[in-house]
């Protein structure tokens, strides 16, 4: 409320020693010392407001910050929410067709497989999202910038099988340990999602391989894929052909125009190709030799490895 300046009647108060009341003034409101009363002028009537809006403007202030403050906090949990809760529905999913232990196994190679991305993105100086899993789909990273040319492409592309492997084999050793099939077939999973990913086509991580090594080769990677469509009829694969030959032409255009920044972006050295397609080749040979081991049948409900 606005307080403007007004005085209330004072009683007269009585004399000591119970004589006559003092007589009134003869002038009411008159100052008994003889001043003149100070009235309030308009332009002390409107500082008061400037400053009464002033102070209400200055706690408004204070508390949406304080809520701004609050929410700025809890983003480090949304993206760790986002995570879990993606994973989480991932892992109901899958656990109707393989049981929740198995479908809980496979969610956490994916997750190991997309933090070898994340890892590598933070050595190249990319910030990159946490990874968000698509029930039925696996699991993605986004980056929030492209790498600055096509063999850091490919170390960040690789190092997602790289360390998926590791956590297969980690997967398989203590299915040796505890003599667990169920953890040997999903170590076998765990190597063949991590075999499928280098296949040379993009969105594939041997996609991003063939950048620095060969990228005529997205060709092949397209070929192969569609003749895998039309021998298996899975619609699935269609998702990925799309995707893919989309991707192979947009770069295989922008690699035409032969401008300054496609022929440093791709310009790599000789021995760095070679380093990436040995990296390349020994993936694919351990990731084989993984399967191999692990691999196990079902049949009339007891299991027979492969010898």
């Amino acid at each position: 409320m606005d307080s403007g300046d007004f005085s209330l009647p004072t009683p007269t108060a009585p004399a000591l020693g119970g004589g006559p009341a003092a007589p009134p003034s003869a002038h009411p409101g008159e100052n008994p010392f003889g001043e003149s009363p100070r009235r309030a002028t308009p332009m002390r009537n409107l500082r008061k407001r400037i400053g009464s809006a002033l102070a209400a403007i200055v706690a408004l202030g204070a508390k949406f910050w304080a809520a701004i403050k609050g929410v700025l906090l809890l983003l480090p949990k949304a993206k760790l929410l986002t995570t879990a809760g993606t994973a989480l529905v991932s892992v109901v999913l899958y656990s109707l067709f393989w049981g929740w232990t198995f479908a809980l196994g496979f969610v956490v190679l994916m997750f190991v497989h997309e933090m070898g991305h994340v890892i590598q993105l933070r050595r190249e100086g990319i910030k990159a999202s946490a990874p968000m899993f698509i029930p039925g789909f696996g699991a993605v990273v986004m980056m929030k910038a492209l790498p600055d040319d096509a063999l850091a492409e490919a170390r960040v592309g690789l190092a997602g099988p790289i360390l998926g492997t590791l956590g297969a084999a980690a997967c398989l050793a203590i299915a040796e340990a505890a003599n667990s099939d169920m953890l040997r077939a999903l170590a076998y999973v765990g190597f063949l999602l991590n075999l499928i990913n280098l296949v040379p086509l993009v969105p594939f991580d041997g996609g991003r391989a063939m950048a620095a090594m060969a990228p005529a080769l997205w060709f092949v990677g397209l070929g192969a894929m569609v003749a895998l469509l039309l021998l298996t009829g899975n619609p699935f694969l269609l998702i990925f052909v799309v995707l893919g030959g989309m991707e192979t032409w947009r770069r295989w255009q922008a690699r035409k125009t032969r401008s300054i920044e496609q022929a440093a972006y791709y310009r790599v050295s000789a021995r760095n190709r070679m380093l990436v397609g040995a990296v390349y080749i020994g993936l694919i040979v351990l990731l084989s030799l993984g399967m191999h081991e692990s691999q196990v049948l079902v049949s009339a409900g007891h299991s027979f490895r492969i010898a």
